[in-house]
């Protein structure tokens, strides 16, 4: 258990390292913007959205739907302010789901221009999925889904040695489990 959980964390220090360094322009691009800022000239939050707590307002029975087991407390923090709290879970032989809320918006990510960036709607609130892993593109998905103040992010690790999910489109995995975890938040988030 110990070698899944260092390789989970693994996982989200790279994907957070790679959310911030794509942002950073060289020293000598005159045009670039600094990390967290968009073309509306966007603020990163001094923390992560309240009102909602993935680690404990997840309904049970949505868990047991997706087979998800082994909660495990995954907060973070990024340079330039940007932090995540929340939790991962496993489904065995399957797909890892790490649940969290962020400063991070949609409009954000969006500006990130990230690979196979696709912008939709879950339970009336603006999402975006992103492939933002450049090694793994097809096993590690992410959506942020628009909260006030930042967002609740899925991002799943879905390798294609998963017996269960290994072969099926990790963003539409991803997809299927925020809609039905984000009909859970309160509208007032």
């Amino acid at each position: 258990m110990t070698s899944r959980r260092n390789s989970r964390r693994l996982t989200i220090l790279t994907t957070g390292a790679a959310l911030v360094l794509t942002g950073c322009g060289s020293s000598t691009d005159d045009n670039a913007a600094p990390t967290g800022a968009s073309s509306a000239n966007q603020s990163v939050a001094p923390d992560v959205p309240t009102g909602y707590d993935p680690c404990t307002d997840i309904p049970q029975s949505v868990l047991d739907s997706e087979n998800l087991r082994s909660k495990d407390t995954d907060d973070s923090k990024a340079s330039g302010g940007i932090r995540w709290r929340g939790c991962g879970w496993v489904q065995t032989d399957g797909y890892a789901p790490f649940i969290r809320t962020t400063n991070l918006t949609v409009d954000m990510v969006r500006d990130k221009k990230f690979a196979d960036t696709r912008e939709y709607t879950i339970n009336n609130r603006r999402a975006i999925s992103t492939r933002q892993v450049e090694e793994h593109p097809d096993a590690v998905c992410t959506i942020n889904v628009e909260m006030k103040g930042g967002s609740l992010e899925f991002f799943l690790s879905n390798p294609p040695s998963n017996r269960k999910t290994g072969q099926l489109d990790t963003c539409a995995l991803a997809k299927t489990l925020a809609e039905k975890v984000v009909p859970t938040m309160p509208a007032t988030v």
